[in-house]
């Protein structure tokens, strides 16, 4: 019996499936062996030799693994294919008492019968390169935090956290919300003609001046003395131009467009669209298929695909869509030069598995997300998209006009996403260049050169400027991703940490800075400007990349950081000047039990009351005004949020009382059934729903 150790659990019966009889697979359950908690574990003085132990929860694991491996005629490790999985791979080799140079490492891009067979025949010896770039990382980040922490509690707030990558990811919303503060809104008005031609009504955009400038309004002033000067003017077409545009397909998914377009089109956060990845990759049952593996390698800068998935593409576009819609030769993809490119896109693994079969498996998510990759390497291979497009430019007393309209020739990819007929698809127009586009009508009559158009009404619109928006966690891990800050595999946790340390908070859905995280970003940018410095954290990740990509010492990568980072910790620790603690909030509340002053304190769940005489007196209370009275008991139901970050309502007399409700109640008792009435979208209703 040969022993196949993978990483996930959750994937060990679609691996088993595969492989048949003759092996047994077992799972590490993601990394065993690690630092030392509570302790540096870094050696700094011997070649930052990291100090691993086995996790005090996977002492199970390393236990049932090394009595497997005594067993087994022989072990392949089949841990995920990259840097992470690569050091955990190392790890069981030595637990194991393996050789890592002996070709015993198999690895595999996607969970198919062909992709496990083919790997099974190519086993490799562990790559060292890659287990240092991992170790480089989890040492760099173990020195940063362990020296970094400590300081920063002391001189601010105990209990606070700095971190190489969460920290410069801290200063992005920081800073986004500093722009939105110091906006200055500026004022101009759109201003169009609306036209007609052959009987069909159109508008265009005011475009140039009498000089030929670009002309946008400031003011209602300049706005009447246009009207003015072009009262009782003729509408003259002086300049169509006429083409074939183009539109081409989007690339297939990286881990980071997943979760950004899994956000703006499907509303679902990193967390939800993380685990439905997750589960997509490690295998869904499919009824007699059994469990089976529905996309490829989740964590992947990379646009490349597979030869092979582009011939599959290739036969299935053909088949359903017709040969005009694939392309001649496979569309390529140019990966960004930060990328690792270890791996394929993200794709589907099985193309006959099509969203609507998926969908009677998977949970909602899991379908919402499959039909997104589904739809999305599809189109990736789809021939372009192509449209006739018109844009004319209108003179009336020497101010010029501008329409562009665009009407489709052949939808190419947009058949399948963006189109009308692609399911959760809210694909965006293409926008053109305001400087180019003018008012895109769409639809336009024919229109030559000296045409006259009937003239019908002006219409002008006071605007203003608008700020920049907060980032919401797709479009912070789009900022992340072009800075070069962080992997794929640390966008999720990098943001997940900033909301643990309470450094961040939702507002909807963007994200928004706490006083707290605001006065952590300051100070740290105050005494440790290099490690605050985007272009720093960015090299850094470089410098990983080479480390796995060339062997380059791991050990001086890390000392020429450390010598120089440790002297500014030392430097700050001694300065008392350097301090900056935050002061607890007095609210204008006295403590119900002991008469002191109730301060405004915050811990994860949000902001609570909390009396200043503490630790004598440990009274505290809800921080929110109380929603209405308990129409159980009669005391305070306050507004909370659950550890799962969910709202929901709940008497302040718990655990006496257990009246709890996820929509707003009112206080008040259905007259019918006499159970609480609840606010849903401002409408009142009864929280019973059998009562009609």
């Amino acid at each position: 019996m040969k022993l196949v150790i993978i990483e996930g659990i959750g994937k060990k019966d679609t691996i088993k499936k595969y492989l048949g009889n003759g092996y047994q697979v077992m799972a590490t359950g993601g990394h065993f062996r690690d630092l030392k908690k509570r302790e540096l574990s870094v050696d700094v003085d011997h070649g930052y030799a990291p100090q691993y132990v086995i996790s005090s929860d996977k002492k199970d694991v390393d236990k049932s693994l090394k009595e497997a491996a005594a067993k087994a005629e022989a072990v392949l490790i089949a841990t995920d294919p990259d840097r992470e999985g690569e050091a955990i791979a190392y790890h069981l080799t030595y637990i194991l008492g393996i050789d890592p140079t002996k070709a015993q490492r198999i690895e595999f891009n996607e969970i198919t019968k062909h992709a496990i067979s083919e790997a099974l025949t190519k086993p490799r010896a562990i790559d060292m390169n890659l287990v240092y770039a991992q170790q480089t990382r989890r040492v760099l980040d173990r020195l940063v935090g362990y020296k970094l922490s400590p300081v920063l509690s002391k001189k601010i707030k105990s209990g606070l956290s700095a971190g190489r990558v969460q920290s410069v990811t801290l200063k992005l919303v920081v800073e986004r919300e500093r722009e939105i503060q110091n906006f200055k809104p500026e004022e101009y008005w759109d201003f169009w003609a609306h036209l007609e031609k052959d009987k069909l009504k159109f508008r265009a955009a005011l475009y140039y001046g009498p000089d030929g400038k670009r002309l946008k309004p400031t003011s209602e002033t300049q706005v009447q003395s246009i009207v003015k000067s072009i009262e009782g003017a003729q509408y003259t077409a002086k300049d169509v131009k006429k083409s074939i545009t183009k539109r081409h397909a989007p690339a297939p998914f990286t881990t980071s467009s997943m979760q950004q377009d899994a956000g703006a089109k499907l509303g679902m956060s990193l967390k939800r669209t993380t685990m439905a990845a997750q589960t997509l990759y490690q295998g869904v049952h499919m009824g007699e298929r059994g469990m089976t593996a529905l996309v490829t390698y989740i964590r992947t800068d990379s646009v490349r695909v597979a030869v092979e998935a582009q011939a599959a593409a290739k036969a299935y576009i053909t088949q359903k869509y017709g040969a005009d819609f694939a392309p001649a030769t496979p569309n390529i993809y140019k990966t960004k030069k930060t990328a690792q490119d270890a791996h394929e896109a993200i794709r589907p693994t099985h193309l006959d598995i099509t969203p609507d079969e998926a969908d009677k498996y998977c949970k909602p998510d899991e379908a919402k997300l499959y039909r997104l990759i589904y739809n999305r390497f599809i189109a990736s291979q789809m021939a372009e998209a192509t449209f006739n497009s018109v844009r004319v430019d209108i003179d009336a007393n020497q101010y010029t006009f501008r329409v562009t309209g665009r009407t489709p020739l052949f939808d190419g990819w947009l058949a399948v996403y963006g189109g009308s007929n692609s399911k959760n698809n809210k694909e965006e127009p293409e926008k053109e260049g305001e400087d180019e586009a003018g008012e895109n009508a769409g639809i336009l009559p024919e229109i030559n050169v000296g045409d006259c158009l009937n003239f019908k009404k002006l219409e002008f619109i006071q605007k203003f400027t608008q700020p920049p928006a907060r980032y919401t966690e797709a479009t912070l891990v789009k900022a992340m991703e072009e800075k070069g800050i962080g992997r794929p595999a640390t966008y999720t946790p990098t943001i997940a940490t900033l909301f643990a340390r309470l450094y961040i908070e939702k507002e909807g859905k963007a994200l928004k800075p706490t006083e707290l995280g605001c006065v952590v970003v300051d100070w740290l940018i105050q005494y440790f400007p290099e490690i605050m410095n985007t272009g720093f954290t960015a090299e850094m990740e470089d410098k990983l990349d080479d480390i796995a990509a060339n062997g380059i010492d791991w050990v001086s990568v890390v000392d020429n950081f450390y010598r120089p980072f440790i002297k500014i910790v030392d430097t700050v620790r001694a300065d008392d000047g350097a301090a900056n603690r935050m002061k607890p909030v007095e609210s204008d509340e006295h403590c119900p039990n002991c008469g002191r002053v109730m301060l405004i304190r915050e811990s994860r769940f949000g902001k609570f009351l909390a009396c200043s005489g503490y630790p004598e007196c440990k009274t505290t209370k809800p921080f929110e005004k109380p929603v209405c009275k308990c129409p159980k008991c009669g005391k305070d139901i306050y507004k909370r949020r659950s550890k799962k970050g969910k709202t929901f309502y709940g008497c302040s007399g718990y655990p006496n009382c257990d009246f709890v409700a996820f929509d707003e109640p009112t206080g008040e008792l259905c007259p019918k059934c006499k159970s609480p009435l609840v606010k849903v979208k401002d409408v009142v209703k009864c929280s019973n729903r059998n009562c009609q």
